[in-house]
Protein backbone atom coordinates (compact mmCIF):
# COMPACT_ATOMS: atom_id res chain seq x y z
CA UNK A 1 0.00 0.00 0.00
CA UNK A 2 1.65 3.50 -1.01
CA UNK A 3 1.86 6.48 1.48
CA UNK A 4 -1.54 7.73 1.68
CA UNK A 5 -2.88 11.43 1.45
CA UNK A 6 -5.45 12.28 3.80
CA UNK A 7 -7.35 15.72 3.22
CA UNK A 8 -10.00 16.34 5.76
CA UNK A 9 -12.44 19.58 5.99
CA UNK A 10 -15.49 20.72 7.62
CA UNK A 11 -16.79 24.30 6.85
CA UNK A 12 -19.80 26.50 9.35
CA UNK A 13 -21.26 29.70 8.09
CA UNK A 14 -23.45 31.56 10.35
CA UNK A 15 -25.59 34.55 8.97
CA UNK A 16 -24.16 36.81 11.86
CA UNK A 17 -20.98 37.03 14.02
CA UNK A 18 -21.64 34.27 16.63
CA UNK A 19 -19.20 33.53 19.61
CA UNK A 20 -17.77 29.95 19.44
CA UNK A 21 -17.69 27.41 22.74
CA UNK A 22 -15.09 25.03 22.91
CA UNK A 23 -14.68 22.92 19.74
CA UNK A 24 -13.41 18.84 19.80
CA UNK A 25 -11.60 17.06 16.87
CA UNK A 26 -10.66 13.69 16.34
CA UNK A 27 -8.95 13.70 12.90
CA UNK A 28 -5.35 12.06 13.69
CA UNK A 29 -5.48 8.81 13.13
CA UNK A 30 -4.36 6.10 15.63
CA UNK A 31 -0.13 5.15 15.42
CA UNK A 32 0.18 1.00 15.22
CA UNK A 33 1.91 -1.37 13.90
CA UNK A 34 -0.09 -0.90 10.69
CA UNK A 35 -0.36 2.74 10.18
CA UNK A 36 2.05 5.06 11.11
CA UNK A 37 1.50 8.86 10.52
CA UNK A 38 4.59 10.59 8.74
CA UNK A 39 2.65 14.10 9.36
CA UNK A 40 -0.36 15.44 10.53
CA UNK A 41 -1.58 19.67 10.08
CA UNK A 42 -4.12 21.34 11.35
CA UNK A 43 -5.36 24.74 10.01
CA UNK A 44 -8.22 26.58 12.05
CA UNK A 45 -9.96 29.55 10.82
CA UNK A 46 -10.42 31.81 12.53
CA UNK A 47 -6.87 31.06 14.82
CA UNK A 48 -7.82 29.46 18.01
CA UNK A 49 -6.95 31.50 21.27
CA UNK A 50 -6.15 28.08 22.86
CA UNK A 51 -5.01 24.80 21.42
CA UNK A 52 -3.94 21.68 23.22
CA UNK A 53 -4.27 17.96 22.46
CA UNK A 54 -5.27 14.81 25.16
CA UNK A 55 -6.30 11.15 24.63
CA UNK A 56 -9.63 10.26 25.64
CA UNK A 57 -10.29 6.80 27.50
CA UNK A 58 -9.89 4.66 24.45
CA UNK A 59 -6.71 5.85 24.09
CA UNK A 60 -7.59 8.36 20.95
CA UNK A 61 -6.08 11.51 19.86
CA UNK A 62 -8.58 14.88 20.94
CA UNK A 63 -7.58 18.14 19.91
CA UNK A 64 -9.23 20.58 22.41
CA UNK A 65 -9.92 24.40 20.76
CA UNK A 66 -11.27 27.53 22.42
CA UNK A 67 -11.74 31.01 20.66
CA UNK A 68 -11.93 34.50 21.57
CA UNK A 69 -13.64 36.88 19.16
CA UNK A 70 -17.23 36.43 16.61
CA UNK A 71 -16.44 35.07 13.79
CA UNK A 72 -19.19 34.42 10.62
CA UNK A 73 -17.04 30.95 9.55
CA UNK A 74 -15.29 28.59 11.05
CA UNK A 75 -13.43 26.39 9.17
CA UNK A 76 -11.08 23.12 10.30
CA UNK A 77 -8.67 21.74 7.21
CA UNK A 78 -6.71 18.41 8.38
CA UNK A 79 -4.13 16.98 5.76
CA UNK A 80 -2.35 13.36 7.35
CA UNK A 81 -0.10 11.61 5.41
CA UNK A 82 -0.04 8.27 6.39
CA UNK A 83 2.07 4.57 6.18
CA UNK A 84 -0.67 1.96 5.72
CA UNK A 85 0.51 -2.14 5.91
CA UNK A 86 -2.67 -3.73 6.24
CA UNK A 87 -2.22 -7.44 7.02
CA UNK A 88 -5.00 -9.80 6.60
CA UNK A 89 -7.09 -11.00 8.60
CA UNK A 90 -6.50 -13.95 10.73
CA UNK A 91 -2.70 -13.73 9.73
CA UNK A 92 -0.05 -14.45 11.93
CA UNK A 93 2.87 -11.99 12.79
CA UNK A 94 4.62 -12.56 8.83
CA UNK A 95 1.35 -11.96 6.87
CA UNK A 96 0.70 -15.45 6.67
CA UNK A 97 -2.69 -16.47 6.61
CA UNK A 98 -3.86 -18.91 9.30
CA UNK A 99 -7.11 -20.91 9.56
CA UNK A 100 -8.78 -19.25 12.35
CA UNK A 101 -9.80 -22.46 14.93
CA UNK A 102 -12.23 -20.42 17.07
CA UNK A 103 -15.53 -21.73 17.37
CA UNK A 104 -19.11 -21.38 18.45
CA UNK A 105 -20.31 -21.73 21.21
CA UNK A 106 -17.67 -19.36 22.87
CA UNK A 107 -16.57 -17.98 25.66
CA UNK A 108 -13.63 -15.76 26.66
CA UNK A 109 -10.95 -16.73 29.62
CA UNK A 110 -11.16 -15.38 32.94
CA UNK A 111 -8.39 -13.11 32.23
CA UNK A 112 -9.74 -11.17 29.65
CA UNK A 113 -13.12 -11.60 30.54
CA UNK A 114 -12.89 -7.84 32.69
CA UNK A 115 -11.28 -6.03 30.19
CA UNK A 116 -13.78 -7.07 27.41
CA UNK A 117 -17.12 -6.63 29.74
CA UNK A 118 -18.14 -2.94 28.73
CA UNK A 119 -17.31 -3.82 24.90
CA UNK A 120 -19.98 -7.39 25.30
CA UNK A 121 -22.68 -5.22 26.49
CA UNK A 122 -25.35 -4.52 24.67
CA UNK A 123 -26.09 -0.66 23.40
CA UNK A 124 -29.57 -0.95 22.38
CA UNK A 125 -32.71 -3.05 24.02
CA UNK A 126 -33.81 -5.79 21.77
CA UNK A 127 -37.33 -6.16 23.49
CA UNK A 128 -38.91 -8.30 20.23
CA UNK A 129 -35.45 -10.51 19.98
CA UNK A 130 -34.97 -9.46 16.27
CA UNK A 131 -31.38 -8.50 16.41
CA UNK A 132 -30.78 -12.01 18.04
CA UNK A 133 -32.56 -13.76 16.02
CA UNK A 134 -31.10 -12.26 12.51
CA UNK A 135 -27.39 -12.90 14.24
CA UNK A 136 -28.64 -16.46 15.05
CA UNK A 137 -28.84 -17.28 11.18
CA UNK A 138 -25.03 -17.07 10.84
CA UNK A 139 -24.98 -19.79 13.54
CA UNK A 140 -25.14 -23.63 12.61
CA UNK A 141 -28.07 -25.43 14.07
CA UNK A 142 -26.04 -28.83 14.63
CA UNK A 143 -22.66 -28.87 15.85
CA UNK A 144 -19.93 -26.26 16.14
CA UNK A 145 -19.89 -23.03 14.06
CA UNK A 146 -16.38 -21.30 12.75
CA UNK A 147 -16.13 -17.81 14.43
CA UNK A 148 -14.05 -16.59 10.92
CA UNK A 149 -16.94 -18.27 9.18
CA UNK A 150 -19.23 -16.46 10.83
CA UNK A 151 -18.53 -13.22 11.34
CA UNK A 152 -17.33 -13.38 7.29
CA UNK A 153 -20.63 -14.51 6.18
CA UNK A 154 -22.00 -11.73 9.07
CA UNK A 155 -20.32 -9.14 7.27
CA UNK A 156 -20.93 -10.21 3.23
CA UNK A 157 -24.62 -10.71 4.35
CA UNK A 158 -25.14 -6.86 5.39
CA UNK A 159 -23.10 -5.74 2.30
CA UNK A 160 -25.42 -7.83 -0.46
CA UNK A 161 -28.66 -7.51 1.12
CA UNK A 162 -28.68 -4.04 2.24
CA UNK A 163 -28.83 -1.22 0.60
CA UNK A 164 -26.36 1.82 1.29
CA UNK A 165 -27.73 5.28 1.76
CA UNK A 166 -25.69 8.16 2.92
CA UNK A 167 -27.30 10.42 5.31
CA UNK A 168 -25.50 13.73 6.54
CA UNK A 169 -27.11 13.88 9.81
CA UNK A 170 -26.51 13.08 13.26
CA UNK A 171 -26.23 10.01 14.98
CA UNK A 172 -27.67 6.59 13.76
CA UNK A 173 -30.09 4.17 13.21
CA UNK A 174 -31.32 1.45 15.81
CA UNK A 175 -30.28 -1.95 14.95
CA UNK A 176 -34.00 -2.92 14.77
CA UNK A 177 -34.54 -0.17 11.93
CA UNK A 178 -31.72 -0.84 9.94
CA UNK A 179 -33.04 -4.50 9.95
CA UNK A 180 -36.38 -3.10 9.40
CA UNK A 181 -35.48 -0.97 6.35
CA UNK A 182 -33.05 -2.72 5.19
CA UNK A 183 -30.75 -0.08 3.78
CA UNK A 184 -28.33 2.43 6.14
CA UNK A 185 -25.34 4.53 6.56
CA UNK A 186 -21.92 3.07 7.20
CA UNK A 187 -22.50 3.96 11.09
CA UNK A 188 -26.06 1.88 10.74
CA UNK A 189 -24.33 -0.79 9.62
CA UNK A 190 -21.32 -0.80 12.10
CA UNK A 191 -24.15 -0.67 15.31
CA UNK A 192 -26.09 -3.32 13.88
CA UNK A 193 -22.90 -5.58 13.33
CA UNK A 194 -21.91 -4.56 16.66
CA UNK A 195 -25.30 -5.55 18.45
CA UNK A 196 -25.43 -8.74 16.36
CA UNK A 197 -21.97 -9.98 17.13
CA UNK A 198 -22.41 -9.15 21.28
CA UNK A 199 -25.42 -10.97 21.05
CA UNK A 200 -23.40 -13.84 20.63
CA UNK A 201 -21.01 -12.83 23.47
CA UNK A 202 -18.38 -11.87 21.85
CA UNK A 203 -17.08 -8.04 22.73
CA UNK A 204 -17.00 -5.58 19.66
CA UNK A 205 -16.08 -1.26 19.29
CA UNK A 206 -17.11 1.30 16.71
CA UNK A 207 -13.86 2.41 14.80
CA UNK A 208 -14.41 5.84 13.08
CA UNK A 209 -11.77 6.60 10.17
CA UNK A 210 -11.26 6.99 6.96
CA UNK A 211 -11.44 4.29 3.64
CA UNK A 212 -9.48 4.39 0.89
CA UNK A 213 -10.81 3.73 -3.04
CA UNK A 214 -8.15 3.23 -5.87
CA UNK A 215 -8.69 5.35 -8.38
CA UNK A 216 -7.21 2.47 -10.88
CA UNK A 217 -10.86 1.39 -12.09
CA UNK A 218 -13.41 3.95 -12.81
CA UNK A 219 -15.79 0.95 -13.96
CA UNK A 220 -15.44 -0.84 -10.93
CA UNK A 221 -17.80 -0.29 -7.91
CA UNK A 222 -14.95 0.79 -5.78
CA UNK A 223 -15.20 1.59 -2.46
CA UNK A 224 -18.56 3.03 -1.13
CA UNK A 225 -18.53 5.07 1.57
CA UNK A 226 -15.47 7.90 0.55
CA UNK A 227 -16.12 11.95 0.96
CA UNK A 228 -17.36 11.73 4.50
CA UNK A 229 -15.74 10.30 7.56
CA UNK A 230 -16.41 6.14 7.42
CA UNK A 231 -17.22 3.73 10.21
CA UNK A 232 -16.82 -0.22 10.66
CA UNK A 233 -16.80 -2.31 13.53
CA UNK A 234 -14.30 -4.56 15.15
CA UNK A 235 -14.41 -7.63 17.28
CA UNK A 236 -11.96 -9.55 19.72
CA UNK A 237 -10.86 -12.77 18.93
CA UNK A 238 -8.70 -14.70 21.11
CA UNK A 239 -5.25 -15.33 19.31
CA UNK A 240 -6.13 -13.17 16.59
CA UNK A 241 -6.89 -9.85 18.83
CA UNK A 242 -9.28 -6.94 17.62
CA UNK A 243 -10.09 -8.13 14.04
CA UNK A 244 -11.55 -5.55 11.80
CA UNK A 245 -14.95 -5.85 9.54
CA UNK A 246 -16.07 -3.13 7.08
CA UNK A 247 -20.00 -5.20 6.46
CA UNK A 248 -20.35 -1.39 4.15
CA UNK A 249 -18.03 -2.78 1.84
CA UNK A 250 -18.18 -6.83 2.71
CA UNK A 251 -14.46 -6.20 3.66
CA UNK A 252 -12.25 -8.71 6.38
CA UNK A 253 -9.46 -7.29 7.92
CA UNK A 254 -8.48 -3.53 7.54
CA UNK A 255 -7.48 -3.33 3.53
CA UNK A 256 -8.14 0.70 2.89
CA UNK A 257 -9.39 1.39 6.14
CA UNK A 258 -7.90 3.76 8.72
CA UNK A 259 -8.82 3.85 11.93
CA UNK A 260 -8.68 7.51 13.77
CA UNK A 261 -11.03 6.52 16.97
CA UNK A 262 -12.17 3.24 18.21
CA UNK A 263 -14.88 3.55 21.34
CA UNK A 264 -17.99 1.61 22.70
CA UNK A 265 -20.33 3.60 20.80
CA UNK A 266 -20.60 5.76 17.61
CA UNK A 267 -21.81 9.26 20.07
CA UNK A 268 -17.94 8.75 21.39
CA UNK A 269 -16.45 8.92 17.91
CA UNK A 270 -17.74 12.04 16.84
CA UNK A 271 -15.26 13.69 14.51
CA UNK A 272 -16.04 17.33 15.33
CA UNK A 273 -18.53 18.59 17.78
CA UNK A 274 -18.57 22.37 19.76
CA UNK A 275 -20.79 24.82 20.34
CA UNK A 276 -22.22 28.21 20.05
CA UNK A 277 -23.89 31.16 20.86
CA UNK A 278 -25.73 33.41 18.80
CA UNK A 279 -29.48 33.77 17.80
CA UNK A 280 -31.43 30.78 16.23
CA UNK A 281 -31.62 31.64 12.95
CA UNK A 282 -27.42 32.46 12.35
CA UNK A 283 -26.62 29.04 11.72
CA UNK A 284 -26.40 28.61 7.65
CA UNK A 285 -24.59 25.46 6.51
CA UNK A 286 -22.01 22.95 7.53
CA UNK A 287 -19.97 21.18 4.61
CA UNK A 288 -17.09 18.58 4.89
CA UNK A 289 -14.93 17.19 2.20
CA UNK A 290 -12.58 14.33 3.23
CA UNK A 291 -10.34 13.41 0.04
CA UNK A 292 -8.38 10.36 0.47
CA UNK A 293 -5.41 9.36 -2.40
CA UNK A 294 -2.61 7.75 -2.92
CA UNK A 295 0.37 9.79 -2.95
CA UNK A 296 1.40 9.05 -6.50
CA UNK A 297 -2.63 10.18 -7.35
CA UNK A 298 -1.58 13.37 -6.07
CA UNK A 299 1.59 14.40 -8.20
CA UNK A 300 1.44 17.50 -10.09
CA UNK A 301 -1.43 18.90 -7.63
CA UNK A 302 -1.08 21.99 -5.46
CA UNK A 303 0.96 21.66 -2.36
CA UNK A 304 -1.58 21.51 0.78
CA UNK A 305 -1.13 25.22 2.57
CA UNK A 306 1.27 25.34 5.33
CA UNK A 307 -0.35 24.31 8.37
CA UNK A 308 0.32 26.48 11.36
CA UNK A 309 -1.37 24.52 13.94
CA UNK A 310 -0.94 20.91 15.61
CA UNK A 311 1.48 19.98 13.38
CA UNK A 312 4.03 17.18 13.76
Amino acid sequence: MPILSIRHVTRYRYRNPVTLGEHRMMFRPRESYDQRVISADLIITPTPAKLHSLHDVFGNCVGVASFAGPTRELVFDSHVRLEHHPLPAFADVEGEIEVYTGEMPFAYSAEDLPDLTQSMARQHPDPEGLVDAWAQRFVSRSGRTSLQKLLSEMTQAIYAEFRYTKRLEMGSQTPQQTLFLRSGSCRDYAVLMAEAVRSLGLAARFVSGYIYSPFADPLSRGRVGGGHTHAWVRVYLPACGWVEFDPTNGIVGNADLVRVAITRDPRQATPLHGTWDGEAGDFLDMEVEVDVRAEDETRGQLPHPRAVALTS
